[in-house]
C-alpha cells in the first residue's frame, strides 16, 4: 500500500519532502516538481493548517473543498468537515480529521 494512504488509515498525515531541495511535496509523487530529485520520504506533519482557498460544491452536496496550506509548507486538498460551507472563510485554521481513511479538515 502507498505510504501516504497507509498512514491515512493509522489517522496519520504524511507529507513528502525531497532529499535534494528540502521542499513538501504533495500530492505523492515519483519525483521533486522543483528540483527533479528522485528521493522523496514521508514524513509525519502536524495535522494543522489554514484554508488558503475553497470552493461550495451544489451538485450532491452541498459541501466544502479546499486547499489547506500547512506550516510545514505544503498546500493539501481536502473537504471541511463540521461547519456549515457559509461559515468557511479564507484563513481559518483547521486540523485534519480523518472521514472513511480521507483526510478532511475541521475548523479548530
Amino acid at each position: 500500500m502507498d505510504p501516504f494512504w497507509a498512514a491515512c488509515g493509522r489517522g496519520e498525515l504524511v507529507i513528502q519532502r525531497c532529499t535534494a531541495c528540502d521542499r513538501r511535496v504533495h500530492l505523492p509523487a515519483a519525483s521533486c516538481p522543483w528540483c527533479g530529485g528522485g528521493e522523496l520520504l514521508f514524513e509525519p506533519v502536524s495535522g494543522l493548517g489554514t484554508v488558503h482557498t475553497f470552493t461550495v460544491v451544489h451538485r450532491g452536496g452541498p459541501f466544502t473543498a479546499a486547499w489547506v496550506d500547512l506550516p510545514e509548507g505544503a498546500r493539501v486538498f481536502g473537504h471541511v468537515v463540521g461547519c456549515p460551507p457559509g461559515e468557511v472563510r479564507i484563513g481559518m485554521p483547521v486540523r485534519v480529521t480523518f472521514v472513511d481513511d480521507l483526510p478532511h479538515w475541521r475548523p479548530v
